[in-house]
């Protein structure tokens, strides 16, 4: 089948309103219009991909399948805008880059600091993502390079380690719990905790580890950065689960104590993504080996 863009956009556009007169509206389109662009679509496919009903307009499977595929397409379309209007600007690459909490927390911005200064007719769009929403958008080409920590579904991917980090437990300073080496995080859900916000990569593992475990999850306050939840910390409000590098980087400064933590999950393994079988820009290539250079 062949589609142009205002199919891709009718498409998606019934599946948000539920309604082909919406859509029609929408479009600037008369309904018998789009009602006729919808049935010469669904002709030449040879499927329906929305039934009509007294309550509105459902997408079939097949019908689904194609919203999907037109979300993906046309959001390439709009990275394909995007990058040639950088063009104009005299900006000669840009590079989407998907990475996790502590990636864009902790070594990212110095990393990219000093290639940015050293590239300067390249652009890096950097958004924290979580782990699966990672993997996902590397596959279907919504980003360039992805950045995760723990373990991936490698299919469509290829994958590359360049560094370890593990999680580690941050308390106050004269906290009872400062005296121990290590301990099970199970051991330390008695306490109040102090955590990363709801949607971030380490708030959403850690809930799922609680969840597996059966017990509550205490967390008093829920801040957008470990400098915050160190201090949060250091203030008593509780204990709290962080990135080895980030809870020793802020323990030369405040009255925390670090303790390791017994799991096995801890040890988190670092991992560049790109899309199996797609070359990476060059610009992005020079990116990877920059970031790979820097854990050797």
């Amino acid at each position: 089948m062949q589609f142009d863009l205002d199919d891709l956009k009718l498409v998606v556009l019934i599946a948000e309103t539920g309604s082909f007169s919406a859509a029609a509206t929408r479009m600037h389109r008369s309904l018998a219009a789009v009602s006729a662009r919808i049935q010469n679509l669904e002709q030449r496919g040879g499927m329906r991909f929305f039934d009509r009903g007294a309550r509105g307009v459902k997408a079939t499977a097949a019908g689904e399948a194609l919203i999907h595929h037109s979300r993906t397409m046309l959001s390439q379309v709009e990275r394909l805008d995007g990058d040639l209007q950088q063009y104009a600007y005299g900006l000669r690459a840009h590079v989407r880059v998907f990475a996790n909490t502590t990636a864009v927390s902790e070594f990212l911005p110095e990393i990219l600091a000093s290639f940015l200064t050293r590239h300067p007719d390249v652009d890096i769009d950097l958004q924290e993502r979580l782990n699966a929403d990672i993997a996902r958008a590397v596959r279907e080409g919504t980003t360039d390079l992805g950045i995760v920590a723990g373990f991936v579904e490698p299919e469509g991917l290829d994958v590359v380690h360049f560094s370890t980090d593990r999680l580690v437990l941050v308390v106050p300073k004269h906290h009872r719990l400062a005296r121990r080496k290590r301990i099970a995080f199970i051991d330390t859900l008695d306490e109040d905790h102090v955590g990363m916000h709801v949607g971030s990569t380490l708030h959403s593992f850690l809930s799922r580890v609680v969840e597996g475990s059966g017990r509550t999850y205490r967390q008093r306050i829920r801040l957008h950065g470990f400098d915050a939840m160190c201090r949060m910390i250091e203030a008593g409000v509780g204990v709290g689960v962080l990135p080895e590098s980030a809870a020793l980087r802020h323990r030369q400064t405040m009255e925390i104590g670090v303790v390791l933590l017994a799991d096995g999950w801890a040890v988190r393994e670092r991992y560049l993504l790109t899309r199996n079988g797609t070359e990476l820009h060059p610009a992005g290539q020079l990116l990877v080996e920059e970031i790979v250079s820097r854990f050797r």
